[in-house]
């Protein structure tokens, strides 16, 4: 009887062993604690403070894209893709940055930039792009229009706003700025 408590006993360390070993593997690839899970209740501030970051390198890559496009004389459409494909690209710099003075290798610090970033800047070019498209004449000011510069502005900050309770529900489930989070210790 004595010997099969103890075959039990073990059998129970075993399963909680094997447990713990499981809930590790959800620490996602760095293992580290907050990688993977959500941080329960995340505050409008925080996430208002990544969707700023976001908008930022947005921000930069769009007034660039629209500002080289507009001196080359290009139509709308390629002007919007350059603006575009820059809003993507300063996004993931900041982030890549960030990860990077955290002393984490290249590759890995690009994983983490697509995997904070990516919906968060789909999302915030979707409504800003959107909003200049829609916006009668904005596609066709010129640098040196109020109305260029007003609807780059009015359509960025309709975008923070959409953008932020994205990214307020991702950060509560672990993921977008969340994964930078980690870094940031």
């Amino acid at each position: 009887m004595q010997h099969e408590t103890h075959a039990g006993h073990e059998r129970h360390e075993q399963h909680d062993r094997l447990s713990r070993h499981t809930d590790h593997e959800q620490h996602g690839p760095t293992g580290h604690p907050h990688a993977g899970h959500g941080l329960g209740k995340v505050s409008w501030s925080m996430a208002a403070q990544a969707t700023l970051h976001c908008l930022t390198g947005c921000a930069i890559g769009e007034v660039l894209g629209m500002v080289i496009g507009t001196a080359f004389g290009w139509g709308n459409a390629p002007t919007m893709v350059l603006a575009i494909v820059l809003a993507f690209f300063f996004g993931y710099s900041l982030t890549l940055r960030s990860v990077l003075k955290a002393g984490v290798g290249f590759k890995a610090a690009f994983r983490v930039a697509l995997a904070a970033d990516t919906l968060s800047i789909a999302v915030m070019e979707l409504i800003d792009n959107g909003v200049i498209a829609l916006w009668p004449s904005a596609m066709d000011a010129h640098l040196s229009d109020g109305l260029f510069w007003g609807a780059l502005a009015a359509s960025l900050g309709i975008a923070f706003v959409v953008t932020t309770p994205v990214n307020k529900w991702m950060i509560g489930r672990g993921k977008g700025h969340a994964v930078v989070h980690q870094y940031h210790h």
